[in-house]
């Protein structure tokens, strides 16, 4: 990430209430243990929290001023009078009459009607905050610079290999060069290739997938746009990246890896990209998507005999 957007990301605009808890269950993994139960209270008791000063809160959670003011620094305040409007607001829609989410673990010995229902409430919850987390401003640049490339090189692995290939497909129809790679020697090579003009897209949930940053970072330093897809915003995937763009995902647990929830959430990312990217380029878009149906549109016919 540049130095421009690095300051934008840690400076921006303070996210809303409705997507505080959003960010708090982002962000909450990568935290201190000591900063992890200052956002934990705050997401817990909104109006607790709101009601306290700085120095009650720190004696509230077991921890200092300076932590409880890194804590509002880290999940998008300024400070932590700002951290404290934000909770009067999200308390303030809580009371009228919006409940708070609360997630059940899905049981090995559970009914399948139970999976069925946990499962939706989860992928529903991740999508939700995932859209409140997103920053629409790295989301217009992104699309802007995917729209506009020459050549775009995906990078994922595992189930985030899976988006990737999504993504190249969704663009290859609109009648963009996209390439999705998934074996890393070769995503390497590719990356080596590229130059200012062209983009390249690093899928990761953990933001440390070492198969995915070596080929962002070549793509960097080689003048491609670069942009990231990840979990953790403060990752090492974000150093080489130009935009990033933050996904949430499920609490994790044994019957439901990471995977799972953060597929959901990546996939939202990428059909908002996509979309975008449509819309900016729909005289060539609209052609190409048209000739991509009609190319295909016998094999979904039935035989004529």
């Amino acid at each position: 990430m540049t130095n421009d957007v690095k300051e934008s990301f840690n400076h921006g605009a303070p996210p809303a209430p409705a997507a505080l808890a959003a960010k708090v269950r982002t962000l909450a993994p990568s935290m201190t243990r000591s900063m992890q139960r200052v956002a934990e209270a705050v997401a817990g008791d909104p109006a607790g929290c709101a009601a306290l000063t700085v120095t009650g809160l720190a004696e509230l959670t077991g921890t200092s001023e300076a932590t409880v003011v890194r804590t509002a620094r880290l999940l998008g305040y300024p400070g932590y009078r700002d951290l404290r409007l934000a909770l009067a607001g999200l308390a303030a829609q809580q009371q009228s009459g919006r409940a708070p989410a609360v997630t059940a673990d899905i049981a090995v010995d559970d009914p399948i009607a139970d999976v069925v229902a946990k499962l939706a409430y989860d992928e529903q919850q991740t999508l939700a905050d995932t859209a409140a987390a997103l920053d629409t401003v790295q989301l217009g640049a992104a699309v802007g610079a995917l729209a506009g490339a020459r050549r775009i090189d995906i990078y994922g692995a595992g189930a985030s290999s899976l988006v990737g290939q999504d993504l190249a497909q969704k663009l290859l129809r609109i009648g963009l060069i996209a390439h999705a790679h998934t074996d890393p020697h070769l995503a390497v090579t590719n990356a080596v290739q590229l130059r200012s003009g062209d983009a390249a897209v690093a899928i990761t949930h953990s933001g440390s997938t070492g198969d995915v940053i070596e080929p962002l970072r070549v793509a960097f330093d080689h003048g491609a746009t670069t942009i990231a897809i990840t979990g953790r915003p403060d990752g090492p995937v974000s150093q080489y990246a130009d935009h990033v763009l933050t996904t949430s995902t499920a609490r994790e647990s044994e019957l439901r890896p990471a995977a799972m929830s953060s597929r959901t959430s990546q996939l939202l990312v990428v059909d908002c990209l996509f979309i975008g990217i449509a819309q900016r380029t729909y005289e060539t878009a609209a052609p190409a998507l048209s000739a991509s149906y009609e190319a295909l549109a016998h094999r979904h016919n039935p035989r004529t005999r």
